[in-house]
């Protein structure tokens, strides 16, 4: 979701001297949607919009009490039972609320997300449809807080809702062939940060890699500058052996979410035993961390097929998912 607060911020900044804008933000929901609280789009009085809270269905009566508020330029909540109206059996909570954050958050925002520090988002709301001058979001970065516009008060009596944001998720992608350049691709489309690195003899810039955020052209011996964490994945995907091994090797000490190493069985094991015999004294959580080949067994062939592959496991493992059928999967699709 952090993605796509930093597209609603960035729109913002692009129109807000043009027109005014309100925020729309689920803050509860009774039964199951398309999406959970937390999802958040910007509404323009051109009628633009960023973001979406459904797959299409709520945005239309979400614009047309936007209308509302635009005209008063009171907050309101909006009750959208989608039992009689989508397949999706639930009653969302929408606050719906002027958007005109000073210029005081908008540098914090963006330095915290530099910093990749995570981000609280604090909605208060009530369960009636109603207006109301009280409602609000507040956003807090290290204990200073940032109402969403001026006057805002904290109202305890009303219900909160609290949302802590981490930061954007990062793929590290190590390699510079046809396949690197698509997965990096479709990992951008998911709102992920990509950061490639290839070798420094590699003719590749940053203009071959659609969507990467970072580009470094650096040997093994160098990695350790690129900056990893808990909110990053690793795909090892040089074609080459030699290489493959000198980045394992320099990564042993980073600690990732994933590590993904392209290619068959019988190279993953040759590999991770002479990385063994080189490094026997490695942790053995970063071991657990490997996995290879990298990806789902859905008979991918393609680049991009193999891409949705990696990426469909990575998801499942940075969300402890068991992977199954969701026709198979007994009770709700989200645990939470």
């Amino acid at each position: 979701m952090t993605h796509e607060l930093k597209n609603i911020i960035r729109k913002y900044q692009e129109n807000s001297k043009m027109q005014r804008a309100v925020l729309a933000s689920v803050c509860a929901l009774d039964g199951s949607s398309y999406r959970r609280p937390g999802v958040r789009m910007l509404l323009f009085e051109d009628g633009t919009m960023e973001g979406a809270v459904s797959g299409g269905c709520v945005e239309k009566e979400i614009q047309r009490q936007a209308e509302l508020v635009f005209s008063s330029g009171v907050p309101r909540i909006m009750i959208y039972d989608g039992r009689y109206k989508l397949g999706c059996e639930g009653v969302l909570y929408i606050l719906i609320e002027p958007f005109s954050p000073d210029q005081q958050f908008l540098d914090s925002f963006w330095k915290h997300i530099e910093m990749r520090s995570p981000l609280k988002i604090i909605s208060q709301f009530t369960r009636a449809q109603e207006e109301d001058h009280q409602l609000g979001s507040f956003f807090e970065f290290d204990g200073s807080v940032y109402p969403l516009r001026k006057g805002m008060d904290r109202a305890t009596e009303l219900e909160q809702f609290e949302q802590e944001l981490a930061p954007c998720f990062r793929l590290l992608i190590i390699g510079g062939e046809h396949d690197a350049v698509s997965l990096c691709r479709q990992a951008s489309n998911l709102g992920w940060e990509v950061h490639i690195v290839t070798h420094p003899t590699d003719e590749k810039t940053l203009q071959n890699f659609s969507g990467a955020t970072h580009f470094s052209k650096i040997t093994a011996e160098e990695v350790s500058s690129v900056e990893t964490d808990q909110e990053t994945a690793v795909m090892l995907m040089t074609h080459s052996y030699a290489k493959d091994l000198q980045f394992l090797m320099a990564l042993k000490e980073h600690k990732v979410a994933y590590l993904g190493i392209l290619g068959p069985s019988a190279r993953r094991e040759e590999l991770l035993n002479e990385f063994m015999e080189r490094c026997p004294d490695v942790n053995e959580e970063f071991m657990n961390d490997i996995y290879g080949p990298a990806g789902l067994n859905i008979g991918a062939e393609t680049a991009q097929e193999i891409g949705i592959s990696i990426l469909s496991e990575i998801l499942s493992v940075i969300r402890a998912e068991q992977v199954v059928p969701l026709r198979d999967k007994e009770g709700r699709i989200h645990s939470s």
